[in-house]
């Protein structure tokens, strides 16, 4: 009878079931892994012929199931049995997968061998529980395609087409991306260079960012073009040709275009362009299984393919909002060689990166590997998921235990070492941070384990599509489009011109001009904004005209001069202002021969004709009149005007500076003329003050002597001394000049109160009109109105006219 249906908790990975440590046996208890635990990523080790390659592929089938798109990596070539499932289970599908060779040595032919295969993964399947329902569920979750960089065997994926996600605002992410292509292009020509200190990698990695920032797509043939003639002026503080001499970037540029030259090389460039999230989700939203086959490529092709892809994926991952939930699975299935532990290749940096910032954005990446020795420990120390399978030495376990131990701290050594040491085939060690080791033995593969797929295997299983839309085609020019400068082996030269006279559709020879032709430097800071692509490579005519002008204002004591160069581009039938710009003179801004590599476009505007010229530069000279201005800043009330170039801050502070000095001044004036007023109001209130002191201090000793005095008469008086009439009208007259004296202090007091009041009306009032005149100085520094100086005929001077060219597309 039938077992039940598996049910697997939804957000679980089902990879098998727990073994008994002490018999091997199978146990009932089955092991589902939490999908969210792989987002703090996974590490799966074990030597060749564990089943590493088995658990990888049970891994991904679940996380397909799980509506988790997955990315994988895939150096050796086994990851693309993940497309050999087969629903129906019958002979005739495992039939063309079938190994005749290898079934003949066996000595069955390859029907026989089709029939026990099928059979051999039914009964495997049914052991597990898992039914036809359960695989075509997986075949339906996802969309499966295999990618073959730099081959045509599978769906074709172009790794150079695009070295920087465009789309991305994150400078960080960008640079990154950058560093990454720069690393792998020079490491795949053979050149080592170190980011920080060599110039070839400082001066092709500012290019690509400059491009970015321009808001344009540079592929890496136009990359080597601008090498040549790069369209910046400066690197860090030094001219372009100090920091890399153009005999040198000559030497590089040659040794790069070799390289694009190769035949095989154009593999690289077909397909869509490496998009990740394109790679993850289809138009509608559907995961996809991508697989990015590797096995036919060199070490050094290898590291630059996983080095762009995961840079690339850093990008993409940035760009998501946070989450919890893994969002997307990225598996390498052998990691040897990218991120070893006292190597720095390009793909470890990236490596590491996710491993300590995916987990926020719910990616995960698992890594497999033979080697534990390859693995660096800070990769081994972020991840969170171990399953170690059997070993072949005792230093590569010494390795995982110790790895493990400073992952997950609180470990059982000597338990984990000896459950290592005891693994069959498809045994695994189970680690998870926090939780206690479990030995399990993994579930039969939905998918045919068939071994490493050849070139004509994966040609077999695709198509040649790759389900990915193409990206939307470039917005054409207005100009012509000349055919498009291929790179050849050696330097670049300029497409053969037909015949001088001859004009032709698309390229063309440049007629001779009425002035000394010149071409647009690279490095013009202005091109952009005139209209030109910086870096492009199809030549469109131009007129510049170099005009000096003088302004002239007397009541401002002005004479400001200017030197400008007025470039019309694109040149039509006649003068026209929405094509004009005028841009500071720069003699290095043009140069005798054009940029390498360019061709020219064609133009209605009759560039031959002399007179075309002569009507353009008279009705600059009459446009420059009417229009062109200097706009100062004046303030009249103080007498101030800026100069060219002061900005308005800047001249607000000198006008309000202006304001204070003259405000000081009419303060100090009328504090001179309350100074005597208040000075006497003080010298009137300190004599009335002082008179009032006397007073009462003569009215005190009077009062003592008068007691005391009074005291002896009273004495004698009462002793029957002599008459008493004359001594009591004595007495009476002391005690009256006490009083005056009291009342003469009084009067003083009064007095120097009355002062005082007067003395703070005065001093109010001085306050008072100090206050105005700091309120009139505000008034007066924010006075403050534009003056446009205008042109006189005569301060317009044409000094040399040209026809330029300049780059259009």
């Amino acid at each position: 009878m039938l077992r039940a249906m598996l049910q697997v908790p939804r957000g679980h990975l089902f990879l098998g079931a727990e073994i008994d440590p002490a018999t091997k046996e199978r146990l009932p208890d089955r092991v589902f892994l939490d999908s969210s635990r792989l987002t703090t990523h996974g590490v799966v080790v074990g030597m060749t012929g564990s089943g590493k390659t088995g658990l990888g592929v049970v891994l991904l089938e679940e996380a397909l199931l799980s509506d988790v798109p997955t990315l994988i990596l895939d150096p050796k070539g086994d990851m693309g049995n993940l497309l050999l499932h087969f629903p129906e289970l019958s002979p005739e599908s495992f039939r063309p997968w079938i190994d005749e060779d290898a079934a003949r040595r066996d000595g069955m032919d390859p029907d026989a061998a089709a029939q026990k295969v099928a059979e051999s993964w039914k009964q495997g399947l049914e052991s597990w529980d898992i039914r036809p329902g359960r695989i075509r569920a997986m075949d339906n979750s996802a969309v499966f395609s295999i990618f073959t960089p730099g081959s045509s065997a599978g769906a074709p994926l172009s790794i150079l087409g695009s070295p920087v996600s465009s789309t991305s605002r994150d400078v960080e992410s960008v640079r990154d991306e950058i560093e990454a292509f720069v690393s792998s292009l020079l490491r795949l020509a053979s050149i080592e260079a170190d980011p920080l200190s060599s110039p070839e990698h400082v001066l092709l990695a500012t290019l690509l960012e400059n491009a970015w920032r321009d808001g344009r797509t540079l592929d890496v043939g136009a990359l080597v073009l601008e090498l040549l003639d790069p369209p910046l002026r400066r690197v860090g503080v030094f001219e372009v040709d100090a920091f890399y001499p153009k005999k040198e970037r000559e030497k590089l540029a040659r040794r790069l275009n070799t390289l694009l030259a190769s035949p095989s090389f154009a593999s690289w460039l077909e397909g869509p362009p490496l998009d990740i999230g394109a790679l993850l989700y289809t138009p509608e939203g559907k995961p996809r299984a991508s697989i990015l086959y590797l096995a036919h490529l060199s070490d050094d092709e290898r590291q630059f393919v996983v080095t762009l892809v995961l840079s690339k994926l850093v990008t993409w991952m940035r760009g998501q909002p946070g989450t919890s939930n893994l969002r997307a699975l990225v598996y390498m299935d052998e990691v040897f060689g990218y991120a070893p532990p006292t190597a720095s290749p390009p793909s470890k940096k990236p490596i590491l990166t996710l491993l300590k910032q995916a987990r926020a954005f719910g990616v995960g990446l698992v890594l497999a590997t033979q080697n534990p020795v390859d693995l660096d420990y800070k990769a081994m120390s972020n991840a969170g998921t171990w399953l170690v399978g059997r070993l072949q030495t005792e230093r590569d376990k010494e390795r995982i235990v110790e790895g493990l131990r400073s992952a997950g701290g609180g470990i059982d050594v000597a338990e984990l070492s000896a459950r290592i040491g005891a693994l069959d085939k498809r045994q695994y060690v189970l680690h998870q941070t926090g939780e206690p080791l479990r030995l399990l033995t993994t579930r039969w593969a939905m998918s045919y384990l068939r071994g490493p797929l050849t070139r004509d295997d994966v040609r077999r299983l695709s198509d040649g599509t790759t389900g990915i839309a193409p990206p939307a085609p470039a917005p054409t020019s207005t100009a012509a489009a000349p055919a498009p400068a291929t790179p050849v082996s050696g330097a670049w030269q300029p497409p053969a011109p037909p015949p001088a006279t001859e004009v032709v559709s698309g390229a063309w020879q440049p007629p001779a001009p009425p002035a000394p032709g010149s071409y647009a430097d690279p490095g013009a800071p202005w091109l952009s904004t005139v209209g030109g692509v910086p870096g492009g490579r199809v030549l469109a005519p131009a007129a510049v005209f170099r005009v000096g002008l003088v302004f002239d204002e007397a009541r401002a004591d002005l004479r400001h001069e200017e030197e400008l160069e007025a470039v019309l581009f694109p040149l039509g039938d006649s003068f026209d202002t929405s094509r004009l710009t005028l841009v500071d003179y720069d003699d290095r801004d043009f140069r005798p021969e054009p940029p390498a590599g360019t061709v020219f476009a064609q133009s209605a505007a009759p560039i031959l004709d002399a007179k075309y010229f002569d009507a353009l530069s008279k009705a600059l000279m009459e446009h420059l009149y009417r229009t062109r201005t200097v706009t100062i800043f004046a303030n009249k009330e103080l007498g101030l005007y800026s100069r060219p170039g002061e900005d308005l801050g800047a001249f607000q502070a000198r006008a309000q500076q202006a304001a204070d000095e003259r405000a000081n001044q009419d303060a100090a004036k009328l504090r001179d003329k309350y100074a005597s007023r208040i000075d006497k109001l003080r010298d009137q209130i300190q004599t009335a003050q002082q008179k009032a002191a006397d007073a009462r201090f003569a009215a005190s000793q009077r009062s003592r002597q008068a007691t005391a005095s009074g005291v002896g008469e009273l004495v004698g008086l009462l002793v029957g001394g002599r008459s008493s009439a004359k001594n009591l009208a004595r007495m009476a007259v002391r005690g009256s000049g006490s009083s005056k004296d009291q009342r003469r202090a009084e009067v003083a007091d009064q007095r120097a109160n009355d002062k005082l009041t007067e003395l703070a009306a005065l001093e109010a009032e001085l306050r008072t009109e100090l206050e105005q005149i700091g309120e009139a100085a505000r008034r007066r520094a924010q006075a403050i109105e534009t003056l446009d100086v205008k042109l006189e005929r005569d301060d317009i001077q044409l000094r040399a006219s040209r026809l330029a060219w300049l780059p259009a597309g």
